[in-house]
């Protein structure tokens, strides 16, 4: 069975630093695409960032110059460094894999981890 199992949340104070993890298990041939979102109480799921196996890097606005999308293909694994954190960024943070490919070549559209909540408060 294919899943992505995200890790790295937490509290932290404004101006602080976290590094979250998304590893896809499973037998897998391939991934196009891999991504975080979050999303706060009461607002819908937006992207935080992106990146395409053809190159492609996407940001949201409002995490430009302060997080880094990274990826081992190797480890079919996406990470999230997020720096000088804001109130305003805690939210439920969903790691999105896109085109995912099994090495029986069952192919997944799309695939949602669990989230993991990240909280930044003083």
């Amino acid at each position: 069975q294919v899943q992505l199992v995200e890790s790295g949340g937490g509290l932290v104070q404004p101006g602080e630093s976290l590094r979250l993890s998304c590893a896809a298990s499973g037998n897998i041939r391939s991934i196009d695409g891999m991504g975080w979102y979050r999303q706060a109480p009461g607002e819908q799921r937006e992207l935080v960032a992106s990146m395409y196996s053809r190159g492609g890097i996407n940001y949201a606005d409002s995490v430009k110059g302060r997080f880094t999308i990274s990826r081992d293909v190797a480890k079919n694994t996406v990470y999230l460094q997020m720096t000088s954190l804001k109130p305003e960024d805690t939210a439920v943070y969903f790691c999105r894999a896109v085109r995912l490919t099994t090495t029986q070549f069952y192919r997944y559209l799309e695939l949602w981890g669990q989230g993991t909540q990240v909280t930044v408060s003083s």
